[in-house]
């Protein structure tokens, strides 16, 4: 198994000097080479000298997704003849925006997804089924495939969809893993049950899964990892990452939060008005990428809110730990003197075992104020689940929105769009 790198079991102090001398080198990088960061520091008269220390971190402006897309070139800090791969962001909360990562990211990348095949406890000479796609300038599947080969484990491409030809694999290759979104494994398994096979005993033991959490934020297994491992007795790993960061929380067996890496990543939490808060509580997630040459990030806002945790872990690592993503900044829902994030919602959803599949569309009312539309598809349509379900949201989160049932295949063609990476479950018309 690949070891736990020395920094990630060293003690906090160690840490902090560890990624202040990381800093330092970043801040040289992006004096010489950054055109968006040299206007920035000029702008601000910021001294590059000054950004010193973790702290000193407060002095600079934070960067923004829509920074990023409006001056995109202005970010990229090598010759075009240097980029080896471009990729793009998903598009889920705005305009897909583009990336340039050099061999050197592409390293850091492969180092990084190696990392949470260690979480998982994966060793060399073990195989992993990818469901992600390779193609369509998506990265995910590209780390875990460059992952898997930096630590010599073996590798079936699969790509996304097709529960046949996914089963087909598992039977011919005998994979020990898969990485996939964990609702597809719901899907793995109607297809298993649909067509007589026998799941409970192939070789797949662990999922690592990606695009949708699996835990709540006292680390209990969520209503859609409590359905799959009702079925199927798999080991089921939650991990937390974004193109931009080009960087994953991934979370051990103990399943208490994805660890971070301070030899790629500073982490920090801030409230809405970009001061950090309190340690320990929630907070939009900022980053600072350590070791990336093509396109390096200072202070990025991720639009996320997160808890961290700082005890050490029984694994060994005594780094942070992120708790599961409380919700998206911008898609906060204020629902009749409720706020809500989707998560909440999708939880509820997840958790009602008639629901097949649904979508969350968010509207503004007459009034200006937020609507809610829960669109449910079900197999087992009736007056009696209806009222359950709002009985379930008005004990649970303490709001009645509009319920209407549709079609689980309508749903499906909303949900699943054509060259899409990601499944759609919140539509926010506001």
């Amino acid at each position: 198994m690949i070891p736990i790198p020395a920094i990630e079991k060293a003690n906090r102090e160690t840490i902090k000097r560890f990624q202040e001398e990381k800093l330092r080198e970043l801040m040289a990088y992006l004096r010489r080479h950054s055109a968006y960061y040299q206007r920035l520091f000029s702008a601000h008269g910021i001294a590059w000298d000054a950004i010193r220390s973790l702290e000193d971190l407060a002095q600079v402006p934070v960067t923004t997704k829509d920074d990023l897309h409006r001056e995109n070139q202005a970010f990229r800090c090598v010759d075009s003849s240097q980029v080896a791969d471009y990729v793009t962001t998903s598009g889920t909360s705005g305009d897909p925006v583009l990336l340039a990562l050099t061999d050197s990211d592409l390293n850091r990348l492969a180092y990084n997804e190696s990392l949470s095949y260690q979480c998982m406890g994966m060793s060399a000479g073990e195989t992993i089924q990818l469901t992600t796609t390779m193609d369509r300038r998506f990265m995910a599947g590209l780390a875990y495939f460059l992952g898997a080969r930096m630590a010599g484990i073996g590798i079936v491409r699969v790509g996304s969809g097709v529960p046949e030809l996914q089963w087909d694999t598992v039977a011919r290759v005998r994979p020990d893993a898969v990485v996939c979104v964990p609702s597809f494994l719901l899907k793995m398994i109607e297809y298993a049950e649909a067509n007589g096979i026998d799941y409970q005993q192939s070789s797949i033991k662990k999922a690592l899964c990606i695009g949708e959490p699996l835990r709540t934020p006292d680390f209990a297994l969520n209503p859609l990892a409590r359905r799959i491992r009702s079925k199927w007795d798999i080991q089921l790993f939650s991990t937390y990452a974004s193109t931009e960061m080009a960087t994953a929380f991934t979370e051990c067996a103990h399943g208490v939060g994805g660890h971070h890496h301070p030899e790629l990543i500073i982490a920090e939490f801030l409230d809405e008005d970009n001061n950090p808060v309190p340690e320990g509580e929630p907070g939009e997630l900022v980053i600072t990428t350590l070791g990336v040459a093509g396109m390096p990030l200072l202070r990025f806002k991720t639009g996320d809110i997160v808890q961290p945790h700082y005890e050490p872990c029984a694994c060994g690592r005594t780094t942070m730990r992120l708790g599961p993503v409380i919700g998206r900044k911008n898609q906060m829902v204020k629902y009749k003197g409720t706020t809500l994030y989707p998560p909440a919602l999708f939880d509820l959803l997840n958790d009602v075992e008639e629901v097949e599949n649904y979508l969350i569309e968010i509207s503004l009312d007459e009034f200006g104020e937020d609507e809610i539309t829960v669109k449910v598809g079900s197999h087992a349509i009736s007056d009696e689940l209806l009222l359950r379900i709002k009985d379930r949201f008005r004990a649970k989160l303490r709001v009645s929105p509009k319920i209407v049932f549709v079609s689980v295949q309508e749903i499906n063609r909303i949900k699943f769009p054509e060259n899409s990476r990601k499944a759609i479950t919140f539509i926010d018309y506001r």
